[in-house]
């Protein structure tokens, strides 16, 4: 009976003070009231929020008796640069009665307490972020998932924003060790840690100078997790030294030694996948901020690991500054697009890594040719955007009712400026293309194709993924060794199996699957070395 009440109370509440002629969406709505208008940055408003959200491609109305959520939350506003635009991001976090924290599976998401909802305003295909996020967990990382809403502040309609998960150490998103006060020695010390490098931070300063910045400035990590005010000296000491000892390697003479070099300390695939998604976006902070990193215990994986990636609302050809719109040139470049990059600038490792490490470039080559056959085609591409823009079609109306900005500049768009949706659509396919085709020319154009510090000798992928009928086997080994494929159904029959001799380096074998009468479903392909070492792939036919 209470909560009946207090459904109503907040019924009443919401519609009160609600003026917009706005009360159904293809997309969930999310409907926040606080206590105060939201004006200052990083203070807590307390306040109440319903969820109207009856399942993906359900209609939601705000008449509805049905809440998916209902209780009370905190609200901030977030970003830097972003708080000059009228239209806000948010932190926000759900909460009981009591004000602790609760977690609970926001839009079918992973349960936790802690989300952003980001304002794409300056992003005019209100989608890059979205696309970035995509991009990467194709790529087999873990990104945050996001889903568009439909906000109400305040009685007030604001738009279409993204509901995103907060980067955060947990079993639902970034699944890395817990890391307690008490973990002070032994393995429990040695991870997991996520750092980052950004604005205003808190942590540790690099020993090495920021490349091309006259006054010798260094760049100055973030901790991440745990929070600054939560972690322990001990904890402080030992992931600063371990970040410490990748950049000491990093700077010498031998950072390429496989003995003693930099494949003990980092996940190098991990570091080449970033600078692929930095590279194809062309982003200007991509390297400098909103930088995470993270690293499991030694007893997990005892090696640094870049990302997860954040933070795309300037980049595919968004920024008007640091050469930050054309499709040709380095994203790393920065420090010497601009004319003094401060302390602010790329760090001296990505420059050794992506210009002097043949480990680094043989692993680059091999993904982004494997990418290029897949999700990085120009048809998978244009799909996917086509389909991000499809969920916001009928919402985009009442968006840009409320921000009537396309066709106009907004700080950082690059010239010219499309006049229509339809036009940022068409800008964003166009330079993807003029820029993935530099890229194709300016990437290495050949290396060894192994799968790099995954500490194993092989690994095998087919594609295209989703299968068609007739498709490409590619095996990478690091030695010549005989090997053992079997293909599996959803229900673990055996439905291919053959023997292959791998040479070193990329095997490549073409036609070989052929699954024209295969059924539609999930399928797992099997490589096993004769010393009992497995490869294993998900298809999807």
């Amino acid at each position: 009976m209470k909560r009946f009440f207090l459904y109503l109370f907040i019924q009443v509440l919401f519609f009160n003070g609600f003026t917009q002629p706005f009360r159904s969406s293809n997309l969930p709505i999310i409907v926040i009231n606080t206590s105060s208008t939201v004006t200052i940055p990083d203070f807590k408003y307390e306040g109440n929020m319903r969820v109207v959200y009856n399942g993906d491609g359900v209609r939601s109305n705000l008449s509805d008796n049905i809440n998916h959520y209902l209780g009370k939350m905190s609200l901030e506003i977030r970003g830097q640069s972003s708080q000059q635009f009228p239209m806000k991001s948010y932190n926000l976090e759900l909460r009981n009665d009591s004000s602790d924290e609760v977690n609970f599976p926001l839009l079918g998401m992973n349960p936790e307490s802690d989300w952003v909802l980001y304002a794409p305003y300056t992003d005019k295909t209100l989608m890059r972020n979205f696309l970035a996020y995509t991009l990467s967990k194709e790529m087999g990382h873990w990104a945050p998932r996001c889903k568009f809403v439909e906000l109400v502040l305040n009685g007030n309609y604001v738009g279409i924003y993204l509901l995103v998960e907060k980067i955060k150490r947990t079993a639902g998103r970034l699944n890395l060790s817990s890391l307690d006060s008490d973990d002070i020695s032994g393995d429990q010390l040695t991870g997991g840690y996520i750092f980052s490098l950004d604005k205003s931070p808190s942590g540790w300063y690099s020993p090495y100078p920021v490349p091309n910045a006259t006054d010798g400035v260094k760049r100055q990590y973030s901790f991440v997790y745990p929070k600054f005010n939560e972690i322990s000296l001990q904890q402080k000491l030992y992931i600063q030294s371990a970040v410490n000892k990748f950049e000491n390697v990093a700077a010498s003479n031998y950072f390429q030694d496989l003995e003693i070099g930099l494949e003990n300390y980092i996940d190098y695939s991990s570091f080449v996948d970033y600078y692929i998604m930095q590279e194809l976006s062309r982003n200007v902070d991509g390297y400098r901020f909103s930088s995470y990193f993270h690293k499991n215990k030694d007893s997990k994986n005892p090696k640094i690991i870049a990302g997860p990636v954040w933070d795309f609302d300037i980049a595919f050809r968004n920024a008007d500054y640091c050469n930050g719109s054309l499709s040709t040139g380095w994203a790393l470049d920065f420090n010497y697009d601009c004319a003094s990059p401060g302390s602010s600038g790329n760090p001296f490792f990505w420059y050794r890594l992506a210009r002097e490490d043949s480990n680094f470039n043989n692993i680059l080559y091999c993904h982004w040719e494997s990418f290029r056959n897949n999700i990085l085609s120009f048809s998978h591409l244009d799909h996917l955007i086509d389909s991000i823009a499809s969920l916001t079609e009928e919402a985009r109306g009442r968006h840009f009712a409320k921000w009537p900005i396309l066709g106009t500049y907004v700080w950082p768009n690059p010239q010219p400026i499309p006049a229509d949706y339809q036009g940022e659509i068409a800008a964003l396919k166009q330079w993807m293309r003029d820029r993935i085709d530099w890229l194709d020319s300016n990437f290495p154009q050949n290396g060894r194709c192994w799968p790099g510090s995954s500490g194993g000798t092989l690994i095998a992928k087919v594609y295209p993924n989703p299968l068609s009928i007739s498709n490409t086997l590619k095996i990478f080994a690091k030695k010549s060794q005989v090997v053992y494929l079997q293909i599996f159904n959803g229900t673990g029959k055996l439905v291919y199996q053959n023997r292959k001799n791998l040479v070193e380096g990329e095997n490549v074998f073409t036609n070989e699957v052929n699954t024209a009468q295969w059924t539609k479903g999930i399928y797992f392909i099997r490589c096993t070395s004769s010393t009992g070492e497995t490869s294993t792939q998900k298809l999807i036919k």
